[in-house]
């Protein structure tokens, strides 16, 4: 039997190394995962079957392929504490309310578009003002560069203030 193919827009092997990453970086240290703004849950799905961890998409516009664990709302940071790690993988809208989970959980944060603030910020300029946002609260975090294609690789791995 062919193995089903999914259609993604941008590069489809980010679920793989993101999954990876998190499995590399957290091992089981976490275990239950907001995949903040996860589309049709292709992370999720990886996370949950490849790796065993509890993950579930949490994005308002309900796309998820079947069978992948998902709350058909907006993800708001106030609720953060509620899992162990909050991913975003391209967020979106969901972007600041990523950022701002850093200031309790764990977080990985690759920003794609701008929507952190009305200013006109290309990629580098959102990643300074999202790492000043940190900066200011206290949050550590490093910058990662993903081994999938460019130009939207960068991320942030944030650890909470004490």
């Amino acid at each position: 039997m062919a193995r089903q193919q999914h259609r993604f827009h941008g590069d489809p092997n980010r679920f793989d190394v993101l999954a990876a990453y998190v499995h590399g970086r957290f091992g089981r240290s976490v275990s239950y995962i907001a995949d903040v703004a996860g589309g049709q849950g292709m992370l999720t799905r990886i996370l949950n079957k490849r790796y065993n961890y509890e993950c579930e998409v949490v994005d308002p516009r309900g796309w998820v392929l079947r069978g992948v664990p998902n709350r058909e709302e907006e993800f708001d940071s106030s609720g953060a504490d509620y899992y162990d790690l909050v991913l975003g993988l391209h967020a979106d809208e969901a972007t600041r309310a990523v950022a701002e989970a850093a200031l309790v959980r764990p977080t990985v944060l690759i920003p794609c578009c701008n929507f952190w603030s009305e200013e006109r910020l290309g990629q580098k300029e959102l990643l300074a003002a999202i790492e000043l946002y940190y900066r200011e609260r206290q949050v550590g975090y490093e910058r990662v560069t993903f081994a999938f294609r460019k130009p939207k690789n960068i991320g942030l791995v944030t650890t909470p203030p004490r």
